[in-house]
């Protein structure tokens, strides 16, 4: 694989990653909606969703929410990586760390759901990605 083509594999890992957070998110909920007989048209928002539904059946869900925050900025920040031909392996190590990391959330986050462990990770990748940024912003200034 080309050289500037390294950080399309850890996109597409944390894309793979959020099908399956979106997917496991269906299947816990509608099995608990099944189960519990809940007529789905009490669950029409957010706002009901978390009044009938349990904290760890909403896990995934509040998980969903993450994968579309700060990825889009790493999705962004890799493209523009890639575009100005900047891809070294600082970049790519930062890239699958952030991936790494976004992905030990994700199964904190789905299933004990220890709120400091999630915390600690969360702001791991989330300086990994400033780091990225800030490198780029500074290779691109020069």
């Amino acid at each position: 694989m080309p050289h500037d083509n390294l950080l399309i594999q850890p996109m597409l890992v944390l894309m793979l990653l959020t099908m399956l957070v979106w997917l496991y998110m269906y299947v816990v909920r509608n099995r608990y909606v099944i189960r519990q007989r809940i007529n789905p048209q009490l669950l029409a928002s957010p706002e009901q969703l978390n009044v009938m539904l349990p904290e760890h059946i909403n896990r995934p869900s509040n998980n969903l929410k993450n994968l579309c925050e700060l990825p889009v900025l790493f999705y962004a920040l890799c493209l523009l990586i890639q575009q100005s031909a900047a891809v070294d392996s600082w970049f790519v190590g930062l890239a699958w760390g952030f991936v790494a990391l976004r992905l030990a959330h994700s199964v904190v986050h789905c299933t004990i759901n220890h709120v400091l462990t999630r915390f600690l990770l969360y702001l791991m990748s989330s300086l990994l990605l400033w780091g990225m940024l800030l490198r780029f912003v500074v290779i691109s200034l020069s």
